[in-house]
């Protein structure tokens, strides 16, 4: 995988409520209203390392968050783009559509993850939405996904 920018990097802390262990991106490099690319080092101490490989749960947690930062930022930032602070969240896979998992990373390998939007249905404090995923590790096909995902502002 090519080396990203510093100047391309986005801090994921402000798109999701994970924190480590269970944080499974390390950085966005693009995001918009309908789509996502993150970044992630498989470290050997992950949750969802098994045997030297990341697992399929791993893959999955992965893809979910990158997706779910799509969403996350109309909760995290106001319409004029300013800092909302102290916002909790709870998000969860309402549904896996459809996942195929062509190959397992190893250890030390990183990860892109691309998300888009296909639907969203939002209320006053909860949002629903459907996104389809491909996870790479540079020209490997990883995982092809179409998974719903709850996502609610905790008052």
């Amino acid at each position: 995988m090519s080396e990203v920018s510093k100047d391309t990097v986005i801090n994921i802390n402000d798109f999701l409520p994970h924190r480590a262990p269970m944080l499974m991106v390390d950085f966005l490099v693009e995001i918009t209203a309908t789509s996502v690319t993150s970044v992630f080092k498989i470290k050997e101490d992950n949750v969802f390392v098994e045997n030297n490989y990341f697992s399929e749960v791993g893959l999955i947690e992965n893809s979910a968050q990158t997706c779910s930062s799509i969403v996350g930022q109309t909760f995290f930032f106001t319409s004029d783009n300013e800092a909302r602070e102290d916002v909790k969240l709870v998000g969860f896979i309402s549904g896996i559509k459809k996942a195929t998992v062509f190959m397992l990373p190893k250890v030390d390998d990183t990860i892109k993850t691309s998300a888009t939007l296909v639907s969203r249905f939002d209320s006053d404090d909860y949002s629903i939405c459907t996104m389809k995923c491909e996870t790479f590790q540079d020209e490997n096909l990883l995982l092809e996904a179409e998974i719903n995902l709850f996502i609610q502002e905790v008052k």
